[in-house]
């Protein structure tokens, strides 16, 4: 790749795709305009693609527009080709894919970030020539070997620990905290020599410090993550989100090429923001989670089981559709039951035949519901449910108090008063809905013998004012339609 002497047309293409990342990011901030910001950013990358493609080639002096050789021609087509089996496979899995099962895929996306930027460290590194960072002596430039250095960390510890984040998110690893002795202190120690390797790696270009460095940002990432319980995983797949923004962006100094740089560094500062404001809504310290292991320091507080010992009451569609009818005001919260029986049209539809009746009607979202931020809002949005009507945690949560019933459709962390009681609980200092002042609460889940994805009892279950609607989630509400139809 041509590294100096680029064409005017070849910058000001890099600076369209970095213009159309940026409206992509504004665009996905609102639900509204979510599809036209994922469109703004496939042609931005288009465009960035198609444009270190055709730079492939060496430009001779005085030439404007690159003239391939036979062999450029031969890499350009392999090139292609990857591209079009990545496009395929990704094709295909994005048709596949679940909703429920996207958090898992974003942190698989995730770790193949992070491994494509090792990849191509250790590229760099074995051909320095190639990439333009070395003379002819093969001495790699210092400023070269400090992106190089990072990059290759930062990746590593992207892929690991995002492979970690998909096995917990995949139910494939138990969610629960995994403590190591003395963890904190093998952690930091494990960053200061990964630091270290990459100063000295500044002054000594041995294959063995980089090695080291590679191996070391792989344990430190799976360090990282195993100590982190699924009820913060969100916050997890959101930083490691940042990470691998930072590794492209790293990796984009080392191939001197601008469009990767400006993606990665708005894909690191996005998903820095993103994992700050989730900490806040969550109450955790955002250094904590940068350190790992962060809401896990007490071991949790449940058993892993519901105590169904406890007196409780059973209502059925009939009488939830009655109490919903005669209700002023509805607050429905969905989750990630919802989202597994596929529920939400059919939520939509129960929510229309209540404000038919009179009935105010409105959706409330937490910010790590669903296990991925904005999990429930696209849900939501797919369902064609007004966006008026949706409302984060923070806007509603003072309106249970006059709310006659709280309709909680497959969650249950995000309502647990746990969070605001019990020190001992893996989610103590999560802001939860204060459904417990809702004058009638409705909670649909599977059975009374599971629990939520931090594995702990729920006391919403055994209050007075709650009706447990037992089964589908999907099955229930459209009997509950049914119900309110005749």
């Amino acid at each position: 790749m041509a590294h100096e002497g680029l064409p005017a047309w070849v910058m000001l293409a890099y600076l369209i795709a970095g213009v159309c990342f940026i409206l992509s990011l504004r665009g996905l901030s609102s639900p509204a305009t979510s599809q036209r910001g994922n469109r703004l950013g496939m042609v931005g990358m288009l465009i960035a693609v198609a444009t270190t493609l055709a730079t492939e080639a060496p430009i001779p002096p005085g030439s404007v527009i690159p003239r391939p050789s036979p062999e450029d021609l031969v890499i350009l087509a392999q090139i292609v080709a990857a591209i079009a089996v990545g496009g395929v496979i990704g094709l295909v899995t994005a048709r596949r894919i679940k909703m429920t099962d996207m958090p898992q895929l974003v942190a698989a996306f995730h770790s193949l970030v992070g491994l494509a930027a090792v990849l191509v460290g250790w590229a760099a590194y074995l051909n320095p020539q190639a990439f333009g960072i070395a003379g002819p002596d093969g001495v790699i430039e210092a400023q070269s070997r400090v992106e190089m250095g990072l990059g290759i960390a930062i990746g590593a510890i992207t892929f690991s620990g995002s492979v970690i984040a998909f096995l917990k998110l995949a139910g494939k690893m138990s969610g629960a905290p995994i403590m190591l002795p003395a963890r904190h202190v093998i952690n930091l120690g494990t960053l200061v020599a990964i630091l270290g390797l990459v100063a000295w790696f500044t002054q000594d270009q041995s294959q063995w410090v980089i090695a080291a460095i590679t191996v070391l940002s792989f344990a430190i990432g799976f360090l990282l993550i195993i100590p982190i319980g699924g009820a913060d995983m969100p916050v997890v797949v959101s930083m490691l989100n940042s990470y691998s923004g930072w590794a492209a962006a790293a990796m984009g100094f080392t191939l001197h090429n601008t469009a990767m740089i400006i993606t990665g560094a708005l894909v690191g500062s996005s998903g820095a923001i993103l994992s700050y404001i989730m900490c806040k809504a969550m109450n955790r310290s955002f250094i904590s989670v940068i350190a790992g292991g962060f809401g896990a320091e007490s071991g949790g507080g449940g058993d892993g089981a519901a105590k169904t010992d406890r007196p409780w009451k059973r209502g059925s569609a009939e009488d939830a559709a009655f109490l919903l009818k005669e209700a002023e005001q509805v607050v429905i919260i969905p989750g990630y039951g919802m989202a597994v029986a596929q529920a939400q049209h059919v939520l939509r539809e129960m929510g229309d035949l209540l404000k038919a009746e009179g009935v105010r009607v409105k959706y409330a979202i937490h910010p790590v519901a669903g296990r991925m931020p904005g999990h429930m809002n696209v849900l939501l949005a797919e369902a064609q449910v007004p966006y008026d009507e949706v409302f984060e945690l923070e806007d509603i949560n003072g309106e249970f108090a006059q709310t006659d019933v709280a309709f909680i459709i497959g969650a249950n962390d995000v309502v647990n008063p746990a969070a605001k009681t019990d020190k001992s609980s893996p989610i103590y200092g999560m802001p939860v809905f204060d459904v417990e002042k809702a004058k009638t609460i409705m909670f649909i889940k599977r059975s009374m013998g599971g629990v939520g994805y931090a594995g702990v009892d729920n006391d919403v279950f055994y209050m007075d004012q709650t009706m447990m609607l037992l089964g589908d989630a999907k099955k229930m509400v459209e009997e509950i339609v049914k119900s309110l139809a005749h």
